[in-house]
């Protein structure tokens, strides 16, 4: 048992530990960024009988799909888990999701096997997706259950880590293979190389998995003929465990979600996509910001082995809350400054019957607005402008105002597929044309952009991230007795990072179209991070100093 004093060094054992958990870890990250960045690719190999945007759209629905299974994958593998071991669970998952991601490289495209090519790739995502549902969790477990006590913040700390290793390898083999080869080669062939180098990884990590020993935890729990026989009616059909579950959602999980995604991943689409930044740039700043914060995961692991987890996590959620509108407002004044100040001089405006005007939830990118206020809305958004709505009269089609020009919409309802898309044209160039005379740019100026403002204000959003990142793993575990631990904890992370974090992009996307204000789509992690922190304040136990090997 890892008992021994928490002021002695990381043995060698501890250390192997460390790295075998996290190495899947960063399996699951470089194939989070390498799919991501390659998705047109991917789209145009496997889905070529779709059109151009289409073909996107599909691919990235696949890699959604990856997503949606998670909560599964964690109720089938922390079922096993918790039956049969840690140790061989989590060699399951790994091969399970390292395979997977090997054959996507050697996985014929469409042009060779028609329909079957994206039936099974979307089928290796959600293989993939259910191995990963149990490898988070198999993780922190595994580690927790190595780690002295005193030091479980710290050392399951070093998991949470592995998102910018599995970033800066995926960046490093792409931009490696690209150079080589060339784009046209890439673009046809090189892009498979990048998921084949994976076995690699794939190796390592089976090779270390296999050397290692069960944790003390299950196997002092196993020798006492105390494990689970039903996990899962344990876990979630017994109200004392179920109550536990349902506050780690709500009151840890799903809070840290939406900072975590806040300050990552839309931080990085707000760059390019509202301040119009290009993409390489916007890579590099948020690539220089996670050099820079990784450490800080460390840090406050380590810190709430002191003062406690949740003082911590809780106050990442509420700096998140009083501080993401300025942040925000001070990141498009250092990125787009022309749109910053065309904003404040000329405002746009949308006059429209609010009886046209939906909740323009579009996820999947495919649904088509056909009223005068969802296109003109539709058109201002894709554009990334702010605007300001004012009810119009009934039947009257909507207008969109810029600095002293109106713009007439129409409605797309009734027109031929020709006369819908030259309607379409004539509004878009119209609604163009007004903004660039009003200021508006096309895109931010390079020669504008201030990049150290820029890092320094995405290396605070990734510290908020640290801090209710950090030391969650560690508290996740504490939670939760011996003999339902794998089960109970994964599903909550997997349904708070899979759902409310997976939700988040099309979420504020909807929001900043029904209200007009670039900035509002800050609203949906605000209030979810309220509400963890309200739950989370009242309701959820510190957990620092529990006994992780009691099993009740």
């Amino acid at each position: 048992m890892a008992t021994a004093a928490p002021n002695r060094p990381m043995t060698r054992e501890e250390r192997k530990v460390i790295v075998a958990s996290s190495l899947g870890t960063v399996f699951e990250w470089y194939d989070f960024y390498l799919y991501g960045t390659l998705a047109v690719i991917i789209g145009n190999q496997f889905f070529s009988a779709l059109d151009p945007a289409s073909r996107t759209i599909f691919s990235l629905l696949a890699f959604a799909a990856g997503f949606i299974v998670r909560p599964f994958g964690a109720l089938v593998f922390g079922r096993l888990g918790d039956m049969i071991g840690r140790k061989y669970t989590f060699l399951v998952t790994i091969l399970i999701m390292g395979l997977s991601t090997f054959i996507v490289g050697l996985l014929p495209n469409y042009a060779s096997i028609g329909v079957a090519a994206p039936v099974i790739l979307i089928a290796l995502r959600m293989l993939q997706g259910l191995a990963l549902g149990g490898e988070y969790g198999g993780a922190a477990t595994y580690v927790a259950e190595h780690s002295p006590h005193g030091k479980r913040g710290f050392y399951t700390s070093w998991i949470q880590t592995t998102a910018t290793m599995g970033l800066f390898l995926s960046l490093l083999v792409i931009l490696g293979v690209r150079t080589a080869i060339g784009e046209a080669a890439f673009a046809d062939w090189g892009w498979r190389i990048p998921f084949l180098v994976s076995i690699v990884l794939l190796g390592v990590s089976v090779y270390i998995r296999l050397s290692m020993n069960e944790s003390p935890a299950f196997t002092k729990m196993k020798a006492e003929g105390k494990t689970s026989k039903a996990p899962l009616s344990e876990s979630f059909g017994q109200w004392k465990n179920l109550k536990i579950v349902i506050l780690a959602l709500i009151g840890l999980t799903a809070g840290q979600a939406v900072v975590w995604y806040t300050g990552q991943f839309y931080a990085l689409f707000f760059l390019t996509g509202a301040l119009k930044v290009d993409g390489p740039t916007a890579n590099l700043l948020i690539a220089a910001s996670l050099v820079i914060g990784t450490p800080f995961f460390v840090l406050f692991g380590a810190l709430s082995d002191k003062i406690g987890r949740k003082p911590i996590i809780m106050a990442g959620c509420l700096l998140a809350i009083l501080t993401y509108f300025p942040v925000f407002t001070a990141l498009t004044k250092a990125a787009n400054p022309d749109l910053a100040a065309a904003q404040a001089k000329n405002k746009v405006v949308v006059t429209a019957d609010p009886k046209e005007c939906s909740f323009q939830f579009n996820p999947t990118g495919v649904q088509k607005f056909t009223s005068s206020c969802d296109i003109a809305k539709q058109v201002l958004s894709a554009g990334s402008v702010s605007y300001d709505n004012v009810a119009g009269a009934a039947g009257v089609p909507a207008t969109i105002k810029i600095g002293e020009t109106v713009i007439t919409g129409y409605q797309a309802t009734g027109l031929s597929a020709d006369e819908a898309k030259k309607k379409d044209v004539e509004f878009k160039k119209a609604t163009a044309d007004a903004l660039k005379a009003a200021g508006y740019p096309a895109k931010a100026d390079p020669a504008k952009v201030d990049k150290v403002t820029i890092i320094l204000i995405l290396t605070y959003l990734v510290i908020l991230v640290t801090m209710v990142y950090g030391p969650i793993a560690a508290m996740l575990v504490e939670m939760f007795p011996t003999r339902i631990r794998y089960t109970s904890m994964s599903l909550p992370y997997h349904i708070g990072n899979g759902w409310f974090g997976g939700l988040l992009p099309a979420t504020a996307l909807a929001i900043v179209a029904q209200t007009g204000n670039m900035y509002s789509g800050l609203w949906y992690p605000i209030i979810v991070a309220a509400m963890t922190l309200v739950v989370g304040t009242l309701f959820v136990k510190e957990t620092k100093d529990v006994d992780i090997y009691a099993n009740d």
